[in-house]
């Protein structure tokens, strides 16, 4: 079988950027988990532009992806888009790690709080004897594309079982229960999405990975279809959605959403070792939460940015995401204007908020597909993890006297931040940090220790 795509439903058919308040030096990107799925969710009012980044692996003649969409859509309602899109508002919008020197405490000068803080299916039957068979089984054909690499077929169907052996019929490997996680989407009167890979198409691009697809619909329905995809899962997946809205956080109406924490001083070493620290971090958030909820790693507005992890994607970069209202008149009152860090679009905001949620869901935890809705609240939120460095520099003021049992006071903090956000061992961090080692060397802050 071959691997999940973008957490709906993908079938086998064969076999150092600087900021205001700080410096960002790494982050937590798609690219930290094996089976990471993305997908971009353009809303507003019931227009919604859906983009799935194909993250499969293996020869193009074993891809497929069925989707459960809620209209029959039409040639042009269908795009292919670009994988570096992805890459920008993935690195745009990725948990960060940032660092901090401390200032002379001889010499402090005022430092404004953190902007975060304020919170090929076989042989192909004939065309017609394939429709004639379709609805023999009470399968449609609505609709029949090529677009890019991609030949695309739209179904309606009257019921799974129908659909399961035109699948088959068709050359789709499906995986055993296949009828069962179809029912609910038939019952609800939804179409079928179903792409595969153009072999002619995809040998003259020369591409050597499978380019995203997007599709655009107008709903009243504000979800994404993810129980299909657990059919043929080995384990729990993640799934990261980037929710494009004019204004406003988006969060899940059936499930409980919830911010990862954030703002957190943790020691210097960690810096070496980021992505062991946030997938722990995650795992511990989401064992928490019972394996139940969706975590808010990042909402911004997508004008700026404090501290930059990435520039903001440029207003063509958003259209071709599918941001379909940029060029419309806003009314300044409707833009958010930043107070400092990096500015874009000529130093303000734009009517575009972007909210990344991170889901980890198997069968068991997530019985329903994820429903949404925009809160309207614009309150900036980005997951956010600080290195602070000693000062070295010596002194003989007061502030210097007292600078040394702060110091450590601090290291012991971050210390225990660690180990209750991650679970590691306490002795064990406070060993790599030294803390138990007796001060050694001429330095004249150790010195002060040993007093």
């Amino acid at each position: 079988m071959a691997r999940l795509a973008l957490a709906l439903w993908l079938l086998s058919i064969g076999g150092d950027a600087s900021a205001f308040c700080g410096f960002y030096v790494a982050s937590a990107d798609a690219k930290l988990y094996n089976q990471a799925s993305q997908v971009v969710l353009v809303r507003d009012g019931d227009r919604t532009v859906i983009s799935m980044a194909n993250d499969y692996r293996g020869e193009a003649t074993n891809f497929a992806l069925v989707v459960p969409v809620p209209v029959v859509l039409k040639r042009e309602q269908i795009h292919v888009g670009d994988p570096k899109l992805f890459e920008r508002i993935d690195a745009f919008s990725a948990p960060r790690l940032v660092e901090y020197h401390d200032e002379d405490p001889c010499r402090p000068r005022r430092m404004y709080a953190p902007m975060a803080a304020a919170r090929g299916a076989g042989e192909s039957m004939k065309a017609e004897s394939a429709r004639e068979r379709a609805k023999a089984l009470g399968v449609t054909i609505e609709g029949e594309y090529t677009i890019g690499e991609y030949d695309i077929v739209i179904l309606g169907a009257k019921q799974s079982d129908g659909l399961e052996t035109w699948l088959r019929e068709s050359g789709y490997r499906i995986p055993a229960g296949a009828s069962r996680a179809l029912q609910p989407y038939i019952r609800q009167k939804l179409k079928f999405f179903v792409a595969k890979v153009n072999l002619g198409e995809h040998k003259k691009l020369g591409a050597q990975k499978l380019r995203p697809l997007q599709f655009a619909y107008e709903d009243a329905r504000f979800m994404l279809p993810i129980r299909l995809g657990m059919i043929n899962a080995d384990g729990p997946q993640d799934l990261l959605i980037y929710a494009l809205t004019r204004s406003g956080r988006v969060e899940s109406t059936n499930y409980r959403t919830v911010k990862l924490p954030s703002d957190e001083e943790i020691p210097e070493y960690v810096k070496g070792e980021f992505p062991a620290f946030y997938r722990a971090l995650f795992a511990r958030a989401h064992e928490r939460e019972d394996k139940r909820a969706v975590f808010t790693e990042y909402v911004w507005n997508m004008g700026w940015c404090d501290p930059c992890a990435s520039d903001p994607l440029t207003p063509d970069e958003l259209r071709r995401l599918g941001v379909f209202w940029l060029d419309e008149q806003e009314p300044p009152s409707r833009l958010p204007m930043p107070r400092r860090g990096r500015p874009m679009f000529g130093g303000g905001g734009v009517p575009v908020m972007v909210t990344r949620l991170h889901a980890r869901y198997d069968a068991a935890h997530f019985p329903e597909d994820l429903v949404f809705q925009n809160t309207g609240d614009q309150s900036n939120y980005q997951g956010r993890y600080v290195l602070r460095h000693a000062w070295t520099g010596g002194g003989v003021c007061e502030e210097a006297k007292r600078y040394p049992s702060m110091l450590r006071e601090r290291r012991e903090r971050e210390a225990q931040n660690l180990a209750r956000l991650t679970g590691w061992e306490l002795a064990e961090i406070r060993k790599k940090m030294d803390l138990d080692a007796p001060p050694k060397g001429d330095d004249w802050y150790k010195k002060i220790f040993k007093d």
